[in-house]
């Protein structure tokens, strides 16, 4: 089972937040003759829970010798942790938990991918309590010589961001048509290969990328923007019964200092003032 040991005692394995991976192939939810009601949560799969994400998106999921792990990872291991089943992933196009289409078919019990709680997306799906305070970050080469998004839009240069995100979505209310790319890789891959000069993007998403000393080396961050935006899992309309599961598993984390300790290994620093997003804040 995909969990974190030792969650009571605060201990986490050195292999915490391990997924299965499943390719999206098109499969039914019906493959395995249908789901099960565990603890008054029906499941489209029996036996686990499935979690739709968008890979790579690290640290909140990305594939890390052979297993899908991260933050977000390591959260929704906690819900099948209570639920007493297993997670399995699936990775899905991002556009897709926009309009809630793989939840509203039945391919998967909830998303996990660093999603943003929106009023337009409230429409389509019933977030979580947030779980996650998120900036944008506005990455540039270290030649390039722009130091914020304005100076970016000042000197006419090419802003790349993630199709479908909030940083994009945030690029174009300043007046950017930016380029759009359809993971986190491609976006460093096209400020690495001179596509565009900058990239707004998940801040998260940036340290995680500086870590690597040749990204180090090359990029430097020119800027954080503050947009208010908190993170939320997300269900089919109406799955009352696994939102209070999600947020039971939250709460629980919270108070028993789990999920300090996810944040710590799959994000940095723990500031409660920051990290801890108030549940009335959804």
């Amino acid at each position: 089972m995909t969990t974190v040991l030792g969650r009571r005692g605060r201990v986490l394995a050195a292999a915490t937040a391990t997924a299965g991976l499943l390719l999206l192939t098109g499969c039914s939810s019906g493959d395995d003759g249908g789901g099960t009601t565990v603890k008054g949560v029906t499941l489209v799969k029996g036996g686990q829970l499935t979690t739709c994400t968008h890979l790579p998106y690290p640290p909140f999921q990305s594939e890390i010798d052979g297993k899908v792990q991260g933050f977000d990872v390591s959260l929704i291991d906690l819900v099948a942790e209570e639920l007493g089943v297993e997670q399995q992933i699936l990775d899905t196009p991002f556009e897709n938990f926009k309009t809630g289409a793989f939840l509203n078919s039945g391919e998967c019990d909830l998303a996990a991918a660093g999603m943003t709680i929106t009023d337009e997306r409230k429409k389509n799906v019933d977030f979580s309590d947030p779980y996650f305070d998120a900036t944008q970050a506005v990455l540039v080469d270290k030649d390039s010589g722009l130091t914020s998004l304005a100076d970016v839009k000042a000197k006419n240069k090419k802003l790349g961001a993630q199709a479908q995100t909030t940083g994009e979505d945030h690029a174009k209310d300043q007046g950017f048509d930016p380029v759009s790319f359809e993971s986190s890789d491609a976006v460093l891959n096209g400020l690495r290969t001179g596509q565009v000069q900058a990239v707004v993007i998940d801040y998260p998403v940036v340290q995680g990328w500086l870590k690597d000393k040749a990204n180090a080396d090359a990029f430097r961050l020119a800027g954080q923007v503050e947009t208010g935006e908190r993170y939320g899992f997300t269900v089919k309309k109406g799955n009352t019964a696994l939102v209070d599961a999600i947020n039971k598993a939250l709460t629980d984390a919270r108070a028993d200092g789990t999920y300090q300790e996810i944040y710590e290994k799959w994000i940095g620093p723990y500031d409660e003032s920051g990290a801890s997003a108030s549940p009335s804040a959804s």
